[in-house]
């Protein structure tokens, strides 16, 4: 487990990493990677929240857990290092923003560029098992990512939450709703993508930016003219 949150996060999560559920989370995250491949890497754990500082937050992404295969996860939901073949998912994504605002599929699936410009990319398990998704559901992530959400909650400045799918809109009571923009709707994976194409998720967001006072994201991805594996 990294030993460090991101500076940014620091004053307001600092505390979570002190409480005895962390310190058995950690304990059994060290014996799986003992014992089993565990994704993402120890240092790219926090990468969403290293992304994406705690000031800089507009749009809160949740997901659920990290991609189980090898190569795949590197600490942000729904995305995948350069070079990695793009997952079902964010292929998804993609057609959605391609057909909705008319942005080219790109050659990569390396978010990055989102988390850049403040879409914090949250999934809310931080690590998995190779090849078993879900392996590290009710260790313990849960409360620290809850702890995430209510803290971006909790600020001054208003942020947009995006839920996609029945697991993430289970996070909707810590929201308060009166101050912060909630985008809903169906996950994007294969199983549930025909009623997430279509419901303009991208220009809901930017609405919501937009209302809040902030410029809106530019959700094009860049090619990177890197042979997928």
């Amino acid at each position: 487990m990294p030993s460090m949150l991101p500076e940014s996060w620091q004053a307001v999560l600092g505390e979570e990493l002190d409480k005895p559920y962390f310190q058995e989370l950690t304990e059994y995250v060290e014996k799986e990677r003992a014992q089993h491949n565990v994704f993402p890497p120890r240092d790219e754990v926090f990468a969403a929240l290293e992304a994406t500082p705690y000031d800089r937050v507009k749009v809160l992404v949740l997901g659920q857990d990290p991609y189980h295969g090898a190569g795949q996860a590197h600490g942000m939901c729904f995305s995948v290092r350069p070079g990695v073949k793009t997952p079902p998912s964010l292929r998804n994504i993609f057609k959605e923003m391609q057909a909705e605002l008319g942005h080219p599929i790109p050659d990569n699936g390396y978010l990055m560029p989102w988390a850049r410009q403040g879409v914090l990319l949250l999934n809310a398990v931080l690590t998995v098992r190779e090849g078993e998704a879900n392996a590290h559901k009710g260790k313990g992530w849960e409360k620290f990512t809850d702890a995430v959400i209510k803290a971006v909650a909790d600020r001054p400045d208003p942020a947009v939450f995006v839920l996609w799918g029945n697991y993430a809109k289970k996070k909707l009571p810590l929201i308060d709703t009166e101050r912060h923009a909630v985008v809903q709707g169906a996950h994007p994976s294969p199983l549930s993508a025909k009623k997430f194409f279509g419901s303009r998720p991208f220009t809901q967001i930017n609405e919501a930016v937009a209302a809040q006072g902030h410029p809106p994201i530019d959700w094009r991805i860049p090619d990177l003219a890197i042979p997928a594996r």
